[in-house]
């Protein structure tokens, strides 16, 4: 350290550093920065290898210890949160590259699906610069591909399964997608054709590979105790254990129950069982593939004109469209937000729902739609575009503040736990009526069991009959809606759990509140730290 660096005000060297260890993270992830709207390293793909992140390690340390070197404790409320965000993300990482390191057991994280989606769908750029950084990107996919073969041990066959599948959307991508963005310039042809069919072949090879490893395939999905532990701590980034929040989480659930009986009990009357009754009424108006697309933009029309008439929040003038679901990022989740990144000029907001596979039998097809019905369809509109994840991801890439902290680096727990209370606020101001007010609770039903099931999974052994006991009986969900959910809490982990930590940690921030802009004003930070920057 100089004698300037040593003399220079705190906060003036904390933001220094803090733009020095965005612009590292930036370079040494350029996927991660395409999809962030930073596209300097469009042309590149992540360096995976052993070497690659060895340097990506080497280099978070140095950043961490220099963090640790600043004295913080004067620094103004915002940079002293932006310097908490900073170093938790740093340790975040570290964790997932020592002791996680997926890149050796993971399959799904070596697809290139999501290098190529946003170059392809996020007409944000010039189309012949895209092009051509697609070009560079599709040239490395035999060597990314070579490498993950050489360097995957100890596969899980639930992520071969996944990989597999989604493989097979990503040669669809290449296959179909690039020549129709190639027919916008097709002066280009001559530098993106080859790599293409380079690209398809290494691909489909790899497909092969993947499917020949399923039935070997016996690694443990699960992380165990101590593993699973940690990484909840990391992702959650609150100042609960693993073991807290599934108490929390039973406790929560026993409320929910009595709390659905009697809004149910108010809809169908009390004989019976009007849980039961309700949700069978619900379940019988159901969409259909034809018709689930059409009834989400019905409602996303519906739940933006409420949100507008309420005043609860600003609605930001961005261009919002529903669309289906990619096939290669099919197989994790029914429905997503893909809003452009905070570092994006322009764009497009997808609110993205998967229909039923082809292949599925009709009775399966029909499980499907009584669960995700037109009622639970409202719902699902609220949390994943108004006023849940659409609008405050529009808010969120407003913020501006003294550092690029909080525009790049965001927090589950703070978006998935502001959807689940817009779903609150939205069924208060009646949204879908007393059918999606009965859907809405069952959801938060699921919101809490999702807590149950992470930590089941991954720290006690649950097993397949147990969860789906637990996801059927005390959730409701349907069969096919509970064996998706059993394989999505053992592709992921720490995931499931944002969900009701992000709703019950913004509770006390959110309750009273009539506008919300302000609790929308600063980035996505974890919730934690919203009272302090609130104050």
């Amino acid at each position: 350290m100089t004698s300037a660096d040593a003399a220079a005000d705190p906060a003036d060297r904390f933001r220094g550093l803090a733009e020095d260890t965005v612009q590292d993270l930036l370079r040494l992830g350029p996927e991660w920065a395409t999809d962030l709207g930073d596209h300097r390293y469009d042309d590149r793909l992540d360096d995976l290898s052993e070497s690659g992140l060895a340097e990506r390690r080497r280099l978070l340390a140095r950043r961490r210890d220099e963090l640790d070197s600043l004295d913080t404790d004067d620094l103004g409320r915002a940079d002293a949160v932006d310097a908490e965000i900073l170093r938790a993300a740093l340790d975040r990482d570290l964790f997932a590259l020592e002791r996680l390191a997926e890149h050796r057991w993971n399959p799904l994280v070596w697809l290139p699906g999501e290098a190529l989606y946003p170059l392809l769908a996020r007409d944000t750029t010039p189309v012949a610069d895209r092009l051509r950084a697609l070009a560079a990107r599709l040239a490395a996919v035999p060597d990314r591909l070579a490498t993950a073969r050489a360097a995957l041990d100890g596969m899980p066959r639930v992520h071969v399964e996944t990989a597999v599948g989604q493989a097979g959307g990503v040669v669809a991508l290449v296959r179909d997608e690039v020549p129709a963005l190639l027919a916008r310039a097709p002066g280009l042809a001559g530098e993106v054709e080859p790599a293409r069919r380079a690209a398809l072949r290494a691909l489909e090879e790899h497909r092969a590979w993947l499917a020949e490893q399923q039935e070997s395939a016996a690694g443990d999905p699960r992380l165990g105790p101590d593993l699973f532990a940690a990484k909840l701590h990391l992702e959650l980034d609150a100042d609960l254990t693993a073991e807290r929040v599934v108490a929390l989480a039973r406790e929560r659930l026993a409320e929910l129950a009595e709390e659905l009986r009697a809004v149910a009990t108010d809809w169908v009357g009390a004989g019976g069982d009007p849980v039961a009754e309700a949700l069978e009424r619900c379940a019988r108006d159901a969409p259909t593939d034809a018709t689930i697309v059409p009834l989400a933009r019905q409602a996303l029309a519906e739940t933006t004109e409420l949100v507008r008439a309420s005043g609860i929040v600003r609605v930001p003038d961005e261009p919002i469209e529903v669309h289906v679901m990619p096939e290669f990022r099919r197989g994790v989740a029914v429905a997503y937000c893909d809003a452009p990144g905070p570092l994006e000029t322009g764009g497009t907001t997808y609110y993205a729902i998967s229909p039923t596979p082809a292949d599925w039998p009709a009775e399966r097809v029909a499980s499907f739609y009584r669960e995700y019905n037109t009622a639970q369809l409202v719902d699902l509109t609220v949390h994943e575009a108004m006023p849940g994840h659409v609008l405050q991801l529009a808010h969120a890439r407003r913020y501006r503040g003294t550092t690029r902290v909080r525009q790049v680096l965001d927090s589950g727990s703070f978006i998935e736990g502001w959807a689940v209370h817009a779903e609150e606020i939205m069924t208060r101001l009646g949204a879908g009526g007393p059918a999606t007010r009965v859907q809405r609770l069952k959801m938060m039903l699921r919101t809490t069991i999702n807590a149950l099931l992470d930590a089941g999974v991954h720290a006690d052994g649950m097993s397949e009959a147990e969860a789906l006991t637990l996801l059927t009986g005390a959730g409701h969900q349907e069969e096919g809606e509970a064996v998706g959910k059993w394989r999505r809490a053992l592709l992921t982990s720490a995931q499931l759990s944002t969900y009701f930590v992000g709703y019950a940690e913004l509770a006390p921030v959110v309750a009273g509140r009539g506008s919300y802009d302000e609790v929308l004003a600063h980035g996505s930070p974890p919730p934690r730290h919203l009272p302090a920057l609130l104050r």
